[in-house]
C-alpha cells in the first residue's frame, strides 16, 4: 500500500509541474515520461544500438566470450561441448553503444535426439533480425562443424565478424596471420579479430569493431540491465553448470534443471524467536536425469556431490542476484526426457 501511495503522489507531482508550465499538458505523455527509463546520458549523436549473434560450433568459447565482454558471468561454461542449450541475451551498454549479445547453442551435425534438433534450431533462428554476427573459431583448429556454421551464414546477408578465439594458446604468434588469410579466403568477412576471451586480450578492439557495424539508434534496454532472462532461468542454468563442473566426465549429459519454487521473503522478525531475519529468496529446484545410475552420480557418495553443487550454486546466485539465497535441490529420474517433444517443451526447450 505504501508503494502505491508514493507512486500516486509522484504522478501527481509530474502532472502538477507540467500544468504550471503549460495549461494544455497531455496527461498521458507526462505519465509515460515518468515511467520511461532515463537513458538521457546515452542519447548522444551517433549512438549505436543493435543485436549481435554469437555463433560457432560447440565448445569453441562463445559463452566465455560473452561473459568477458559483459564483465559479468551470465552464460554458463564448462569443458563439455553443447553446454549452452538456450539463447541467452546479454546487454552491454557504454557511452557509444548498446550491444545486445545473443549467445547461442553450438551448431552441430549430429541431431541424434530431439534436444539436439531444438538446439540447432535455436542457434540458427538467432540469425533472424540481428544486426551483426560474431563467428567464433579456435585459433588452431578448423573442423567440419565450423564449415557447417559458415554454410548457414552464407545463406544470410548479414555482416559477419570472424573472432579467432584462444589466440594466446598459439606457440608461434605469427602463425595467426596466415590463419586469418585462410579464413578470409573462405568467406567475405566484415572484419577479423583475434582474441583471448578467457584472458581478456584484444576485447577492447572487438568492442570497437562491433560498434562500427551497428546502426545508429537509441538504446533498447535500460543501461543498468544486463540480460532479459528471468532470475528463475539464470538460477536453473547456474545449478546445471555446477553439476557439470563438479562431476567432470562422469556427469551425464542427459540432465536438466527445473525451478519448482522461487519465493522472495522480506526482512522481518521471526514470530517464534523474536529475532530479526534478513530478506531472503527461497529456491526449490529439481534435477532431472534419464536413468537411476545417473541419479547416483549426481547425488554422489553419501550425498556429498549434490551438497557441494548446492553450496557452489548458492554462492554464484547470491553474487549475481545480490541477495541471500536458500536453495533446496532434488534429483529425480525422468526417462527419455531429452528425446520427448512434450517433455522438452514443458522443461523450457
Amino acid at each position: 500500500m505504501t508503494e502505491n501511495t508514493d507512486l500516486n503522489v509522484s504522478q501527481n507531482n509530474v502532472v502538477k509541474d507540467s500544468v504550471v508550465e503549460n495549461d494544455t499538458v497531455d496527461n498521458d505523455s507526462a505519465i509515460e515520461a515518468f515511467f520511461s527509463p532515463d537513458n538521457s546520458k546515452l542519447a548522444v549523436e551517433g549512438f549505436k544500438t543493435g543485436y549481435v549473434a554469437i555463433v560457432g560450433r560447440p565448445n569453441v568459447g562463445k559463452s566465455t566470450l560473452m561473459n568477458h565482454l559483459l564483465g559479468q558471468k551470465l552464460s554458463i561454461t564448462s569443458r563439455k561441448p553443447q553446454t549452452t542449450r538456450h539463447r541467452i541475451h546479454g546487454i552491454l551498454s557504454n557511452d557509444e553503444m548498446q550491444a545486445v549479445f545473443v549467445d547461442t547453442p553450438g551448431i552441430h551435425r549430429n541431431e541424434v535426439r530431439a534436444i539436439n534438433e531444438r538446439m540447432n534450431k535455436a542457434a540458427v533462428s538467432a540469425l533472424v533480425d540481428v544486426d551483426l554476427v560474431l563467428f567464433v573459431v579456435d585459433s588452431d583448429q578448423w573442423r567440419d562443424d565450423d564449415l557447417l556454421v559458415l554454410q548457414k551464414l552464407g545463406d544470410t546477408n548479414l555482416n559477419v565478424v570472424l573472432v579467432i578465439n584462444k589466440a594466446d594458446t598459439l606457440k608461434d604468434k605469427g602463425s595467426v596471420l596466415p590463419l586469418m588469410e585462410t579464413f578470409n579466403d573462405s568467406f567475405d568477412f566484415a572484419d577479423i579479430v583475434p582474441v583471448s576471451a578467457l584472458k581478456n586480450q584484444n576485447l577492447d578492439r572487438l568492442q570497437e569493431v562491433i560498434a562500427s557495424h551497428l546502426p545508429v539508434a537509441a538504446p533498447i534496454y535500460d543501461t543498468e540491465q544486463i540480460t532479459d532472462r528471468s532470475e528463475r532461468f539464470l538460477a536453473s542454468e547456474i545449478i546445471r553448470e555446477k553439476i557439470m563442473r563438479s562431476a567432470g566426465d562422469e556427469v551425464p549429459y542427459d540432465l536438466t534443471v527445473q525451478i519448482d519454487g522461487f519465493k522472495d521473503e522480506a526482512a522481518h522478525t521471526d514470530p517464534k524467536t523474536g529475532r530479526p531475519r534478513k530478506a531472503c529468496t527461497f529456491i526449490d529446484a529439481t534435477i532431472y536425469v534419464e536413468r537411476s545410475g545417473q541419479k547416483a552420480i549426481v547425488i554422489g557418495d553419501k550425498g556429498q556431490r549434490i551438497k557441494q553443487v548446492g553450496m557452489d550454486a548458492r554462492k554464484d546466485m547470491e553474487q549475481l542476484f545480490d541477495k541471500k539465497i536458500m536453495l533446496t535441490l532434488w534429483v529425480k529420474v525422468k526417462r527419455g526426457w531429452s528425446d520427448d517433444e512434450r517433455a522438452l517443451t514443458s522443461l523450457g526447450y
